[in-house]
């Protein structure tokens, strides 16, 4: 679910999630606030109508039964009941009693008092702004007053409008029809989000695979019309980038391969060399250059995926070039195993370690080789004994033809490629290459294969 919320179809949808659910409360929010007002203006429409009728209805009933009829018509919100003092006047009438009064005539005299009925604070069931969550209470904003009210034969009645006595809807039905629309919310947002990311996710897809097999095959376009533009875009960059290879490594190799016959031929002439000094030299000169032909070829085939990828075995292999280099005469030892296959091209992979472990016993005199299996991804440390790599210059031994100051003379034997051909053939297998100096001395070069390759 982390994973799931980091990528950008989690941030899309979680963006539309939230966005609905805002809007959606806001919309309910104002729905609710306009049914409340809704229901106090029916609520004070029918307190002045059952008012009216209740004072109206007063004045034909006897004097004797006058107070019966008060206690049987005040049984509502609406309660009409006698004043014997007529005090605390309010010389403001409310806009409730201005109405009432107008619709009474002039045989009645209606005054608002200041007292007000003790149920007007307490707090009453209402709508809370979420309705869906159910109501809540709150003190009533209707009409909520006593006033005084003289019949036309004198007596003064007190009339108190009080707030209602049911609670309002609690929106509890409501439960049942915000899960499906919650539901419908969250499909809603996945699927538009899952639309719109997942052409930028076969983009990366294709950019990462772009990235370990320039031969892999183009996007197919389809989608909308950006999406088609780009992929397109893409399709043409990845032909541009595999042409300039091809071409650099044909042109690289050419070079390489052509050099060979001539080599062969001074090879040949040399032998006729009657200075033995002079001989050994040029023979010794001629040999570099073989070796440097050869190590371009290499690099050349370094550059080259055209392999087709399949399961490896790293403890296997890894076991097959520690002991064909202990066969060779090497100072070479195996610790650990990785566990894990992975899938590459096992000829390349090869001659990354070859050249890795070569390095390690040329200018350290023996290579302890050591693989473990750290969170999914396979490591593998070659360590050497020898004087390490000043800092500066661990980043630039990876050049191509670049060689350390102490081992540019002819008995190391070294062109400056070996490393470089085994960065380019460990890039290509999603992996990384480097290099550190060890703290108990020398230089230890560690590779690790990620997880994404891992086979089992």
């Amino acid at each position: 679910m982390k994973a799931f919320f980091r990528g950008m179809t989690g941030r899309v949808f979680l963006v539309l999630m939230l966005g609905i659910l805002a809007s959606a409360a806001l919309t309910q929010y104002l729905a609710v606030n306009e049914r409340q007002r809704t229901l106090q203006r029916y609520r004070d429409f029918f307190a002045l109508e059952r008012a009216e009728q209740i004072i109206s209805t007063a004045v034909v009933v006897l004097p004797e039964s006058r107070n019966q009829y008060l206690r049987v018509a005040s049984m509502g919100a609406i309660k009409l009941e006698v004043l014997n003092d007529l005090t605390g006047i309010n010389p403001e009438m409310s806009e409730f009693g201005a109405t009432l009064a107008n619709r009474l005539g002039k045989e009645y005299t209606l005054q608002s008092l200041l007292e007000r009925p003790d149920a007007c604070e307490r707090p009453t069931p209402a709508y809370t702004a979420f309705s869906v969550f159910g109501a809540g209470t709150g003190t009533w904003r209707g009409t909520c007053e006593s006033l005084a009210v003289t019949m036309p034969d004198g007596q003064h009645l007190k009339l108190s409008i009080l707030p209602p006595r049911q609670p309002a809807p609690t929106g509890k039905n409501e439960y049942a029809a915000f899960v499906p629309f919650l539901l419908s919310i969250a499909v809603l947002a996945y699927l538009v989000a899952r639309m719109t990311m997942g052409p930028l996710k076969k983009l990366a897809v294709a950019a990462k695979n772009l990235g370990h097999d320039i031969n892999h095959a183009p996007i197919k376009l389809g989608g909308a019309t950006e999406i088609r533009t780009a992929s397109a875009a893409f399709n043409a960059m990845q032909a541009r980038i595999r042409q300039h290879i091809a071409q650099r490594t044909e042109m690289l190799a050419a070079i390489t391969h052509d050099l060979q016959t001539p080599l062969t031929r001074m090879r040949l002439r040399l032998e006729k060399v009657q200075d033995p000094e002079l001989q050994g030299k040029l023979l010794e000169d001629l040999s570099a250059m073989q070796q440097m032909v050869k190590e371009g070829l290499d690099l050349a085939r370094s550059m080259d995926a055209t392999e087709a990828m399949q399961r490896v075995d790293l403890d296997a292999l890894l076991d097959s070039v520690c002991a064909d280099a202990v066969d060779a005469g090497q100072d070479v030892d195996l610790k650990g195993r990785a566990g894990m296959d992975l899938m590459g091209r096992p000829l390349d992979i090869r001659r990354c370690l070859v050249n890795l472990i070569d390095n390690a016993v040329k200018y350290g005199q023996r290579a302890h080789v050591t693989v473990e299996r750290e969170a999914g991804a396979s490591r593998v440390r070659i360590r050497d004994e020898g004087p390490g790599i000043p800092p500066d210059q661990l980043a630039q031994v990876f050049e191509p033809f670049y060689r350390l100051e102490t081992s540019r003379n002819r008995s190391s034997g070294g062109t400056g490629l070996g490393l470089t051909i085994a960065r380019n053939i460990a890039e290509q297998h999603g992996a990384s290459l480097s290099l550190a100096n060890h703290p108990s001395g020398g230089l230890e070069a560690t590779l690790v294969f990620p997880e994404f390759y891992a086979g089992k």
